[in-house]
């Protein structure tokens, strides 16, 4: 379904248009795109080490296939997404960062907060219902998606898998509406009530959903032993053998894999065991390679139907991985993200960097990598030049900067001695700030998850924690691990960041958590 005209104010317009130049090119020749993002996967939870050595995870775990895409093309050591799924799939497609779209915590019901109770704050009014491709639908961002952009410039969409854009009953809950000429199990929910066939992936024998998380449009597996993740790439093939083979394709495959419940592969799950893994840790381990295998399937897919050279690969994940206690992960949270701290839901590193890979032959070079930090609301501008879509006319303000010199290997390699010159460069105020607003409070308890703001600028990292006032500053390439606060002596620094923050967040339109005792607004970052 088209989406209305739209029809937003003129400075905005104005704002969003002045990303691209030139008008929009031609199909031929415009390469066919696959965006592979998981769900709730680690930057640890791989056998393609991500760091500057392999860690005991990297050795516990088989992804074989993304060890083979990273042998294509550019492993990104520094890719950052938000720390719940909402906020980075609506960054994801619309190019916003959050503190400026507002889906700041996951969605699920039309008009209904997910914020965990606080006993000293009051969480704002966010976007609970996510982003939508029409103007004035209460509680929403409105934005021109990705998708719509892409379908409107030529090119076959195809969505597959998890789609978790808005609350149920409103327009982006569904993708045929946000642009994707298909739609397979895409809906409200962000998680599933269940990987297995056997159970009819959270279905009723009738075919109705028991629950908002049950998967829906895979009917002609139920009853049968195939796992979620299988079913949907066999479904994503088949929609590529059926597409219109005159069109470019777009095929966003959004797995509900790694999320919750650990459901155990019956493929996998005893491989993990005999590693020494208990059953829950055997479980996940069986979602990775379960996922991994899919990806596999996809790049066979491509390679047997001569699609590879003309095709890129963008593989990411949406969150940090589960760590905190009560995730269901099992009994060492602790050790989940190593050497990261925390997960999923923490504005540490454990729950905001990704696994990211880039494959694009003839542009990526083969089997390097790159350091060069870069944030998810950085793959709408890339992807849309990756396209040839210049000069949109959007409704959005974008804040996403497109990342294709560093495909094409302009950054610097993780494996590069840096210069004098270029070190101070990633340390000093030349260096790009990455934002992240969290004015909520996500399930979990754990370190560093709370209400949040933060802002990362060359090697440093600035958290702020609205209900406490707390900063805490770390160098993330000498600490990795965020182990060494360094807040108490570098006061300087930490007053530059903060202010840096704080400009940003007013700019942007962000929101911030009220204290009950009060009704006043938790102070800015700058203001403390």
């Amino acid at each position: 379904m088209m989406i209305k005209r739209l029809c937003g104010s003129a400075a905005l317009l104005s704002a969003g248009a002045s990303l691209f130049a030139t008008p929009t090119a031609k199909n031929e020749g415009r390469p066919n795109i696959v965006l592979f993002l998981v769900d709730d996967m680690g930057w640890q939870d791989t056998s393609l080490p991500f760091w500057k050595e392999t860690t005991p995870l990297n050795r516990l775990y088989e992804t074989p296939n993304m060890e083979r895409l990273a042998q294509r093309g550019v492993k990104f050591t520094s890719a950052y997404a938000c720390s719940v799924s909402s906020p980075t799939r609506v960054s994801l497609f619309t190019g916003m960062n959050a503190a400026r779209h507002r889906v700041t915590n996951w969605t699920l019901q039309k008009n209904q907060s997910t914020d965990a109770k606080d006993d000293l704050l009051e969480y704002p009014q966010w976007n609970v219902n996510g982003f939508s491709p029409e103007a004035g639908v209460e509680n929403t961002c409105y934005a021109k998606p990705l998708s719509q952009l892409l379908h409107d410039n030529g090119y076959y969409t195809i969505h597959c898998g998890k789609a978790h854009f808005g609350a149920i009953g409103t327009p982006a809950a569904n993708p045929s509406e946000i642009g994707f000429d298909v739609n397979i199990a895409g809906h409200a929910g962000g998680g599933l009530a269940s990987y297995l066939g056997e159970q009819n992936y959270g279905n009723r024998k009738d075919g109705k959903p028991s629950s908002p998380f049950a998967v829906p449009g895979l009917d002609k597996y139920h009853g049968t032993d195939v796992f979620v993740t299988e079913a949907l790439t066999r479904e994503a093939i088949s929609a590529l053998n059926d597409r219109n083979k005159q069109k470019p394709f777009f095929l966003y495959m959004a797995h509900y894999a790694v999320h919750i419940p650990l459901d155990i592969d019956k493929r996998y799950h005893q491989k993990y065991l005999d590693k020494g893994m208990d059953s829950k840790e055997a479980a996940y381990a069986g979602l990775i390679e379960g996922m991994d295998k899919s990806l596999g399937d996809l790049m066979d897919y491509l390679d047997k139907n001569n699609l590879t050279e003309n095709t890129v690969v963008m593989f990411m994940s949406d969150n940090g991985g589960l760590s905190a206690a009560g995730t269901g992960r099992g009994a060492t949270p602790d050790k989940h993200n190593l050497p990261l701290n925390s997960g999923k839901g923490s504005a540490y590193e454990g729950g905001v960097r990704e696994p990211m890979i880039v494959s694009w032959p003839g542009k990526a070079k083969p089997g390097t990598s790159c350091d060069d930090y870069l944030i998810i609301e950085d793959y709408f501008p890339t992807i849309l030049e990756i396209a040839g879509v210049k000069n949109p006319q959007l409704p959005q303000v974008v804040d996403g900067k497109s990342f294709l010199s560093l495909i094409k290997g302009k950054g610097v390699s993780s494996k590069e001695k840096r210069s004098k010159k270029e070190a101070r460069k990633m340390a000093n105020a030349d260096a790009r700030s990455i934002y992240w607003n969290f004015p909520n409070k996500w399930g979990a308890s754990g370190a560093g998850i709370g209400a949040t703001a933060t802002v990362r600028k060359g090697d440093w990292k600035l958290i702020y924690y609205y209900k406490s006032g707390k900063k805490e500053l770390f160098n993330i390439r000498e600490d990795i691990g965020e182990q060494h606060d360094v807040a108490g002596t570098q006061g300087a620094l930490v007053q530059k960041l903060s202010a840096d923050l704080g400009e940003y967040l007013r700019a942007s339109g962000a929101q911030r958590p009220v204290f009950k005792a009060t009704g006043k607004p938790a102070p800015w970052p700058d203001e403390v």
